[in-house]
């Protein structure tokens, strides 16, 4: 009897009157809810989202936000320090006047701030095209004399924070596209090497050993040194994407391809089979389906590496070149130990990659757990 009750008591009822239990309920939840449950109990992969979120946002708007061109030379502020603010008056920045010490034969910069100069907010600053579509010079805050420099300048008296936004056009989405396309690969060759099986398997999986046999590094390097050293920034771009992708695509594969080896002998295959489905449709409407939740958890993970691998590339001169601005274009100019002693903000673009790669990997994590049925 009191099994009885209690049983009744856990049991509440529908439109139609009819007794359903919380049980029932949660089998009628879609999966996808139930995976952003589970992944918004991971604290840390929903603030990376949040930071990641930020920064391709900040990505978007760069010029936007850049109050200086970050490709314009001025060699009065060669490897200036970040300029130093002052509300004396109201939000401003402090004069700086080059100055060439005759004993060391270096450059120094005499700061006075006394009479600082008006920051102007939606100022009007140099000429762009936002989303390269809308022409215009109006940036969030803009000085109407000298340069205000957020962090500093580099050898060529070239604005490190406006470089920084825009490297990240660039460091951040070649990531993205390069994944993208080597998601599609491996999905795509792993699902017919793991249902087709017998030889075509043996091919596909002889092909992928010779490539994971290669060291990746040098491979990368080998064919961004085979670009003509003049091509276009765009196209470099897309070869880069392309070259990045061509080998991250064969783990993918053989994971896919174990997890297609397992569903191929479900019972739902086979009836789908001796219902007359092609082995076309079977792929495309059971295989690929089951291990997409696998795909996208491997997928976040490999962002990050594509990322490293871009920045690696253009750091060591073979990848992205001026005058394309990425992140890795940037840090080599920090590769000098001397340099790098007195002029330290030339490291905030190591700092901006080393937060993006944290995030996405926190996110895959998240990411992963979330897919995990058994989680």
């Amino acid at each position: 009897m009191t099994g009885t009750l209690q049983v009744a008591e856990s049991e509440t009822e529908d439109t139609g009157g009819r007794s359903i239990s919380p049980e029932s309920k949660v089998g009628e939840i879609p999966q996808w809810r139930l995976m952003v449950r589970r992944f918004r109990r991971s604290k840390l992969a929903v603030v990376s989202v949040i930071i990641l979120l930020f920064m391709y946002l900040v990505a978007a708007f760069a010029p936007f936000l850049s109050p200086n061109d970050p490709q314009a030379v001025n060699p009065d502020f060669k490897y200036a320090a970040p300029s130093a603010f002052t509300l004396n008056g109201g939000p401003g920045i402090c004069r700086v006047t080059q100055e060439i010490d005759p004993v060391n034969i270096s450059t120094t910069y005499v700061t006075d701030c006394n009479n600082p100069i008006r920051v102007q907010i939606f100022g009007q600053g140099w000429e762009y095209k936002l989303f390269g579509l809308i022409q215009t010079d109006r940036h969030l805050f803009t000085v109407s004399e000298g340069r205000v420099l957020v962090f500093g300048a580099d050898g060529n008296g070239r604005d490190v924070f406006s470089r920084t936004l825009h490297g990240s056009q660039i460091s951040m989405t070649i990531g993205l596209l390069g994944v993208a396309i080597a998601t599609v690969l491996g999905s795509v060759i792993g699902t017919i090497s793991g249902y087709a099986g017998g030889l075509t398997d043996n091919i596909i999986q002889r092909i992928i050993e010779i490539i994971m046999s290669i060291p990746t590094l040098p491979l990368w390097a080998t064919m961004a040194a085979v670009l003509p050293l003049d091509m276009p920034v765009t196209q470099r771009y897309f070869m880069m994407t392309i070259i990045l992708s061509l080998v991250a695509w064969t783990g993918l594969a053989r994971q896919v391809r174990g997890k297609v080896m397992g569903y191929a002998h479900a019972d739902y295959v086979a009836a789908a089979r001796s219902a007359g489905s092609s082995g076309l449709r079977i792929v495309g409407t059971h295989l690929m389906p089951n291990a997409t939740s696998h795909i996208v958890a491997v997928a976040m993970l490999s962002i990050p590496a594509t990322i490293l691998a871009e920045t690696s590339l253009s750091f060591i001169g073979i990848g992205m070149l001026e005058p394309a601005i990425s992140w890795g274009v940037l840090l080599k100019d920090a590769s000098r130990i001397d340099v790098l002693q007195q002029f330290p903000w030339l490291l905030v673009p190591g700092l901006a990659v080393i937060i993006v790669i944290t995030c996405f990997q926190l996110l895959g994590d998240g990411v992963r757990d979330a897919v995990d049925p058994y989680s």
